[in-house]
């Protein structure tokens, strides 16, 4: 089955447009022009990637993400008009997995939806039976289902969110770049500014925090590393 896409704009024109470059690269598509449509569609067919324009009527994307965050981990792209930082640390820190600025490219777009679908849907490396599990202390993370445990309790982690801890359990104690950290959590191609890759990592504390647990060490001017006691 292909992917399903659920596209949430309130300019027909756009989805128009998004839903031709989608569905030629082989994508099923549903369409909401508001956020309480987008809502509606959701409870109706949960979809395994929302393309959210931020600028709506009815209910805003951030308002429709906090709705779609407190439920699921469904992988998120927003739409937005305003190329302001702030207003990208505001939908990151909502939990979007992805951010893209108009006008863009519908090529563009195709690309940064098919690269979270990649990372989302990562094959076993060996046998459909295999399971690939890496353990860190308490922590746990299932490679082939995209799940996070800490000790008792699931932690419930965006696609982006999950790879750059998979980075960090890489080795614990080293630290890696912002810009490394990039290129194994998005690939190659990404130009994501620090403050994106700082509001993940913030929400990863966050998320164990609630746990009076973290897992994460900041070391100012150069990057991040998993705490070697984590290990």
């Amino acid at each position: 089955m292909p992917a399903h896409i659920l596209l949430v704009d309130d300019d027909a024109h756009i989805r128009q447009v998004v839903r031709f470059a989608l569905e030629k690269a082989g994508y099923r598509v549903t369409e909401a022009g508001d956020g309480r449509a987008a809502l509606a569609e959701w409870a109706r067919a949960a979809a395994d990637l929302v393309v959210l324009d931020v600028l709506m009527p009815e209910l805003d994307g951030l308002d429709v993400c906090r709705e779609l965050r407190s439920q699921s981990s469904v992988p998120i792209l927003f739409l937005s008009s305003r190329d302001e930082d702030v207003d990208k640390i505001v939908g990151l820190e909502l939990g979007a997995d992805d951010y893209v600025t108009k006008p863009f490219s519908p090529r563009e777009l195709v690309a940064r939806v098919k690269g979270i679908l990649r990372r989302t849907t990562r094959p076993p490396e060996h046998t459909q039976t295999t399971a690939r599990v890496v353990v860190r202390g308490a922590i746990e993370l299932d490679l082939d289902r995209n799940s996070c445990r800490y000790a008792t309790h699931t932690i419930s982690l965006t696609v982006t969110e999950f790879d750059l801890l998979h980075s960090l359990c890489g080795m614990p104690g080293k630290v890696y770049s912002r810009d490394e950290l990039v290129e194994r959590a998005y690939g190659g191609g990404h130009h994501i500014t620090d403050r994106t890759v700082d509001s993940h990592i913030r929400r990863i504390r966050q998320k164990f925090g609630v746990h009076d647990f973290d897992p994460i060490e900041t070391v100012r001017g150069r990057g991040y590393r998993l705490r070697e006691s984590v290990a």
